[in-house]
This record gives structure tokens, C-alpha cells and sequence, in this order.
């Protein structure tokens, strides 16, 4: 299958901040009309996408973070720059030189600035930058800055997608690409063995909080996260740090620092894979969580769960790069199943 390049740049270029999902709840509440039986959206804002098994007795849960990285105004200064707090993890080094968007009263945009090199210290050139060290310089004085801009408004970075062969490289891939493959796999599943609650969750970034409100909602027998995951096969990598190679398929969760996956899904997965010529890798993160570990847990009995990880290059920066062909892989690794479940014993 082929991945509709322009539907996965619009889910990416779309902004949505950790609580400022809005959105792309919107894109996704479009994009998934008529392809389930039910909608549902709860006060969190998470969004419950439908579909009617064959048999009701049990239900699965899949969770797709519509959440991005970003930051929350904290100060306007006297001279209209803005000091900012982060909403996720971020790494200030890849702050330099990068262009973001105010999400005030309408949308403007601004640039993170530092202090210049040239009038640096020896001192503070050997220094590693901070987040404090940065400001957001919007290009307005400050009567216009505070017209547009209050404390609290959302900050999303700005880039836009491009091909690099066969590659798709944006920011927010982390984790738009797990939006677009959920919304692609309710497209083509007909009628999945049991009840399938595709939930498209908020503020994972800071915390896995949509999903284990969720779950909890839910109460899901079976679980599958979708994420991305560190594609390490980098320059200088050692050979145990690479976690996943770009190309060389589907992530098949097995543990990270948040969750350790149920053996019975791992081994579903595999052979759900193998089955259907599903190219695939494992996957064990060393750091990092998603929100299969709110799917596990959250629920009355707990889920048996696993994850599908999308392995990506330079996570939580703006050329965030994964391979059309491990999306496509991911897609299909979904549907089967979701629509296979049955097929295995789940028994201890």
C-alpha cells in the first residue's frame, strides 16, 4: 500500500500542543466520518473512534497521541519578547535558529533567539545553552505583541514536510505518523474479531494522561500502543544503540522504560507478522515511555498490551524522518491484528 503523502503532511503541519489538541481533533473527526460506527469525545478531549466487532464481549483499545512537543507563554517583557515554558522534552541545542508559532489571538510567528557568539564570552561559548537562555523574538513592539499574545497561549514549532527518497521528514512525526496510521486503519479494516476503540489521546508528551483516562473509560481487554521510536542507525552508533534501523520495518514493542509488554502480544504480533509477510523488528527503548503503558494499566483488570513503534530519525527535533515503507508495514501490522484476535490463545 502506498502512503497518501498529502493526507500525512497536513496531520503533521497541523498544530497541536500538549491541552491544545483542537485541531487536529478537527482534522481527525473529518477524516474518520463514516469509516466506524461511533464517535465519542471525552472532557479530556480524547477521541474515541468506534468500530463494531463480530463479537462484543471483548474490546480493544488503540492509542495515537494527536499531541506535539511545544511550549506555553510564560512572560511578555517590556520590550515584547516572550520567555516560554516547555509542554514535553526537549533538547535546547535544536532550539537554535528555528522558527515557531504563537497561538494567540491569531496565529504570528516568531523565532527563538540567544544571546549572539560574537559577544560571547570564552566562558559562555564552552557552555552548553539552556532553555532559559532562550526567547522568542516575534518582530513587533510590544503595544502589538500584547494585542495578539497573553500569558498562557501555545507554542508550536514551524516546518513544513518534505520527501527525501523514499523518506517523509517534518516536525511532529512524533506522533502524527501513528495518527495517520490508526486513521488509515480504520479506513480498511471491515470487522475486527472484537470491538475496536481507536482513541486518538491528548498530553502524552507531558505525562500519558489522555490514554489512562481512556483506558480507564474503555476498560480494554487487549491493548496496542502507536508511537515512534528511536531510529539510532546513525553515524558512530554502536551496534546495541541503534533500538531500530529507517527501512527495516515495523517496530515490535517489547519493553521501555514506562512499560514491559505483555509476552503473549509479542508473540501475537510476530506471528501475525510473519504470517502475512510483515517486514518487522524488535524493540526494546532503554528510555522514553508511550502510551501503551496508560493502556496497560488504566483499565479495571489491566489489557493484555503491545505496541506497534515507528522507527524515526532525530526524534523531538523539526526534521523528524521515517520511511514510507515501515508506515505502510505499521499499517498493515494493525489491521491484522486487530482483525485476527481470535485467532490466538491468550491463556497463560
Amino acid at each position: 500500500m502506498k502512503v497518501d503523502v498529502k493526507l500525512f503532511a497536513k496531520i503533521c503541519e497541523t498544530a497541536g500542543a500538549p491541552g491544545f489538541e483542537t485541531r487536529v481533533r478537527d482534522l481527525v473527526l473529518k477524516e474518520i466520518k463514516g469509516h466506524v460506527d461511533k464517535v465519542e469525545v471525552d472532557n479530556m478531549g480524547n477521541v474515541y473512534a468506534i468500530k463494531k466487532g463480530k463479537d462484543s464481549s471483548k474490546r480493544a483499545m488503540v492509542g495515537a497521541h494527536m499531541d506535539e512537543i511545544g511550549f506555553m507563554v510564560k512572560h511578555i517583557d517590556d520590550k515584547g519578547f516572550l520567555r516560554f515554558n516547555p509542554l514535553g522534552g526537549f533538547d535546547p541545542k535544536t532550539l537554535t535558529a528555528q522558527r515557531v508559532i504563537v497561538h494567540g489571538k491569531k496565529d504570528v510567528i516568531g523565532v527563538m533567539g540567544s544571546k549572539p557568539i560574537h559577544i560571547m564570552t570564552d566562558e559562555e561559548r564552552k557552555k552548553h545553552l539552556e532553555l532559559d537562555d532562550f526567547f522568542i523574538d516575534l518582530g513587533l513592539p510590544v503595544e502589538e505583541v500584547k494585542k495578539i499574545v497573553s500569558v498562557g497561549n501555545p507554542i508550536t514549532r514551524e516546518r513544513k514536510m518534505i520527501e527525501m527518497g523514499e523518506c517523509l521528514n517534518c516536525k511532529s512525526i512524533d506522533n502524527r505518523v501513528a495518527v495517520y496510521i490508526l486513521i488509515e486503519t480504520l479506513k480498511r479494516m471491515k470487522k475486527p474479531d472484537y470491538d475496536v476503540y481507536g482513541v486518538f489521546t491528548v498530553q502524552e508528551e507531558i505525562g500519558i494522561r489522555g490514554a489512562s483516562v481512556a483506558a480507564h473509560n474503555i476498560n480494554p481487554d487487549f491493548g496496542f500502543g502507536l508511537d515512534t521510536t528511536i531510529a539510532f542507525d546513525l553515524p558512530g552508533a554502536k551496534p546495541e544503540e541503534v533500538i531500530t534501523s529507517l527501512g527495516g520495518g515495523t517496530g515490535i514493542k517489547i519493553m521501555d522504560s514506562s512499560v514491559l509488554c505483555d509476552y503473549r502480544m509479542v508473540e501475537y504480533m510476530k506471528q501475525t507478522a510473519d504470517k502475512h509477510k510483515i517486514k518487522w523488528q524488535p524493540e526494546i527503548l532503554t528510555k522514553g515511555g508511550t502510551d501503551t503503558a496508560g493502556i496497560q494499566r488504566w483499565g479495571k483488570q489491566g489489557a493484555i498490551s503491545g505496541a506497534i513503534s515507528i522507527p524515526t530519525r532525530h526524534i523531538h527535533q523539526v526534521i523528524e524522518m521515517a520511511h514510507k515503507d515501515d508506515i505502510s508495514r505499521s499499517v498493515l501490522l494493525l489491521q491484522h491484528c486487530l482483525e485476527d484476535l481470535k485467532s490466538y490463545d491468550w491463556t497463560f
